[in-house]
């Protein structure tokens, strides 16, 4: 195998840990089975289905391990770069050690040289000789434990970079998972009348048009008979072909979720014509954007952007954009919690970022973090449940320091950090807490110890004041910052909650003393005096948020979302799972008649206000919201009665 002009790479192979130690004999024998080979930049080293016969040393050159996606055109996805030295072929080791494979085709990957590579193949009958050596097998096992540790990381940040973009599972969700078939038809000559007439037989939203050879030939919409039709004053005799929008854009069926999402936002539409891969002529389904909003979360790349290039003078913008999506979702009648999980994704971006360049203007001056720090949330942003930026409510947590000398240093760091953090916050929409509840307040920022101190104050001194500053406290949610550091905060106030149990015994006696109103009817009969309306905060959300606190708070669950303790609380036997299924739907309910008078008022130029008027609800949302409020009475009930208050 070792012509002369190959001789160059004797010393290297030799030399390599899988055949150092052989003797001169062994090592020929090894090479008269080896084969040297040479591939030129973009060849492919290895094909996804070639049976694998051994392991490929990198003696020169560089090569890539990437997913490739021969039946359509997108790019190829690299999973890592491998250069000289280092071994192609670690995945079919199982195969060598004899491991059954699960998967009908087991090679998915392939590998292609970036530039011009030679390469040893080693058979697995030489690795089986050498397999007997303890230093081959440690080798081998540190070369595929660094491999594994630095794929994992990848695919790590891979998804993590897919979750921010709005999209949770990109590579299993496809249009098929999620069209609508089969999509509502109509020839090119059909009344337009009888084409209305099939939208409203179908609940359709649109039409597909098909020439005589059954291929697309444009689409119409609900808008387009209103403005093409209607405001037209055209009688019902106009001919689909004559109302229709042609050339409509199209996806496939094998399309990803964000594409077809990011379609609906390039494109300014609503409606999408699902094609074959292979025939955009022919109409398999339909999708509509509110479709997708309802399936999975809205794909806003376009205010993903915004907000990551926002700065000191473009920041304020990006309250507007978001507005837009909620204004989208409302409309659209996405579900709440859906609408609000959707919305907090970009409220939670733009905190972020606002953090980041508090950051960036304090490492100018003061340099890099003098400990490690957690940005903690509160109020409606700590709940998840913001949905018009509201004022500040935030904290900041940093490491205690090693010596007295440090301790300066580091609360004028981050006294520095928690007023820019309010100034960014403050740019970007965020009003000052009329409280001073904020990183910028000596009161709400400090080391692990500090809080532990104030806490305890907290605890031994239940005034009222303190337990409003408890509940508002105890709707935490971290969102930046170190994690470790946060692990340890949360330890801390679950061991402190648990030594002041004389707080949220006051906590729960005023719940005693403030019980959620039930509504009978008539509806606007409360407590036998006659009301106009309901606040829907003071009589349901804050019950139920204060409630669900103190009850989680009793049983160590800290830092969660409403939902997540509601979860938790069900995992730990204290609710049971009818009556978690009651304190989610009462929720829904209950933010959703929030969300859309405050909404209503916000679009109509009025103050923010949380008083509800029966007389602009419907029956039916009046009827869930006695039932909402009942689940919530049931709570605050099971609350009280935990502390032995009947």
């Amino acid at each position: 195998m070792m012509e002369q002009e190959n001789k160059a790479y004797y010393n290297q192979i030799y030399n390599h840990p899988i055949f150092s130690g052989a003797s001169a004999a062994e090592f020929g024998a090894f090479m008269e089975d080896c084969t040297l080979k040479k591939y030129e930049k973009t060849e492919r080293v290895l094909h996804s289905q070639s049976p694998r016969e051994g392991l490929l040393l990198i003696l020169e050159g560089v090569t890539e391990v990437y997913v490739a996606f021969h039946e359509t055109n997108k790019n190829h996805e690299v999973l890592e770069v491998l250069e000289t030295g280092e071994i192609i072929g670690f995945s079919s080791l199982a195969d060598f050690l004899g491991e059954p494979s699960h998967y009908d085709y087991p090679y998915t990957v392939e590998v292609r040289a970036v530039e011009d590579a030679v390469c040893l193949h080693i058979p697995y009958s030489v690795m089986e000789a050498r397999w007997t050596q303890e230093e081959v097998r440690d080798y081998v096992l540190r070369q595929i434990s660094v491999r594994l540790r630095d794929i994992y990381a990848s695919l790590a940040e891979q998804v993590h970079l897919a979750n921010q973009w709005g999209e949770t599972d990109p590579f299993i969700q496809r249009v098929q998972d999620f069209m609508n078939t089969p999509a509502v038809k109509a020839a090119v000559d059909t009344p337009i009348a009888e084409v209305a007439a099939r939208m409203v037989e179908e609940s359709a939203s649109s039409v597909i048009v098909e020439n005589e050879q059954k291929h697309l030939a444009g689409i119409i919409t609900e808008k387009d008979l209103v403005q093409r039709v209607v405001a037209a004053e055209k009688d019902g005799k106009s001919t689909a072909g004559e109302i229709m929008s042609k050339n409509p854009y199209i996806i496939t069926r094998q399309a990803y979720y964000y594409e077809a999402m990011s379609s609906f936002l390039m494109n300014g539409v609503k409606h999408l014509p699902v094609t074959e891969e292979d025939d955009h002529r022919k109409i398999v389904g339909m999708i509509t954007l509110s479709d997708l909003l309802k399936k999975k979360n809205r794909g806003t790349f376009d205010i993903l952007q915004e907000i990551e290039a926002s700065d000191e003078k473009t920041l304020s913008s990006v309250k507007n954009a978001i507005y837009d999506v909620l204004a989208n979702l409302i409309h659209d009648e996405i579900p709440t919690l859906h609408t609000l999980e959707i919305v907090m994704k970009l409220y939670d971006r733009l905190v972020r970022h606002c953090v980041e360049l508090a950051l960036e203007n304090v490492k100018r001056k003061h340099g890099e973090p003098p400990a490690a720090f957690a940005f903690f949330l509160m109020g409606s942003g700590g709940r998840a449940e913001q949905f018009i930026l509201t004022d500040q409510d935030h904290f900041l947590v940093y490491g205690d320091p090693a010596n007295e000398k440090d301790k300066e240093k580091i609360e004028t760091y981050f006294r520095a950090l928690g007023n820019e953090i309010v100034y960014w916050l403050e740019r970007a929409g965020y009003k000052r807490c009329d409280g001073n509840m904020m990183a910028s307040e000596s009161n709400w920022r400090g080391t692990i110890s500090h809080w532990r101190d104030r806490l305890r104050t907290w605890g031994l001194r239940a005034t009222n004041e303190n337990i409003l500053l408890g509940h508002n406290f105890l709707a935490f949610r971290y969102l930046y910052g170190k994690l470790t550091l946060k692990d340890d905060f949360v330890r801390m106030v679950r061991a402190q909650i648990e030594k002041s149990k004389i707080f949220l015994f006051r906590a729960a006696e005023q719940e005693k003393n403030n019980p959620v109103p039930i509504l009978d009817h008539p509806i606007r009969a409360l407590f036998r005096v006659e009301r106009q309306g309901i606040d829907i905060k003071k009589h349901a959300l804050f019950p139920f948020h204060h409630s669900l606190q103190i009850l989680s708070a009793t049983h160590g669950i800290f830092g969660e979302s409403p939902l997540q303790m509601i979860a938790a609380l069900k995992d730990k036997s204290v609710l049971s799972e009818k009556t978690a299924d009651e304190l989610r739907f009462a929720y829904q309910v209950v933010l959703k008649v929030r969300v859309e008078q405050s909404w209503n008022r916000y679009m109509r130029g009025e103050g923010n206000s949380s008083e509800i008027k029966f007389t602009q609800m419907k029956s039916r949302d009046k009827e869930e919201l006695m039932a909402a409020l009942k689940s919530i009475r049931s709570l605050q009930t099971q609350t009280v009665n935990s502390f032995g208050m009947m």
